[in-house]
């Protein structure tokens, strides 16, 4: 499972000229499943995007955690992070989950963050999406469960 987190100012997702998702401070993820990912994986990332320091304290030093913040996920699911381009020029996808169990841990990833009580809204799994966002810093770190 691979994560890209950007911390935001603000950040919204639209599908068929309607948005599907929108916060104001926080994390934008970007999460790629892997074909042999559990929910071992899953708990791993979700660990870690919750409790990353890396929002601002009253010194201005990356300090504080998304929890500690109170602050808002917008999670947009995104094979292509799985994407292999080491031969050729046509990327591979070979590495990322078929849709529909992906779909599965997606939903799965949503509703733990949900129960954590971290404020999370999403894209459509599967759908061309339109993500607008306004970094902070720019902050933007890759997770790996491997």
């Amino acid at each position: 499972m691979k994560a890209v987190l950007q911390r935001v100012k603000e950040a919204s997702v639209t599908v068929d000229n309607i948005i599907t998702g929108q916060i104001s401070d926080g994390l934008l993820v970007y999460l790629g499943i892997a074909g042999d990912d559990t929910i071992k994986e899953l708990d791993y990332i979700i660990k870690k995007i919750c409790s990353l320091r890396i929002f601002s304290d009253e010194n201005s030093k990356m300090n504080l955690s998304l929890i500690d913040k109170g602050f808002s996920l917008l999670v947009v699911s995104q094979f292509t992070l799985l994407a292999e381009v080491h031969k050729g020029n046509r990327p591979s996808f070979i590495n990322a989950m078929n849709g529909e169990q992906a779909q599965e841990l997606y939903l799965k990833f949503i509703s733990k963050i949900t129960n954590a009580g971290i404020k999370c809204e999403t894209g459509r799994f599967g759908a061309n999406m339109s993500v607008k966002s306004i970094n902070d810093g720019p902050v933007t770190i890759i997770i790996e469960s491997k």
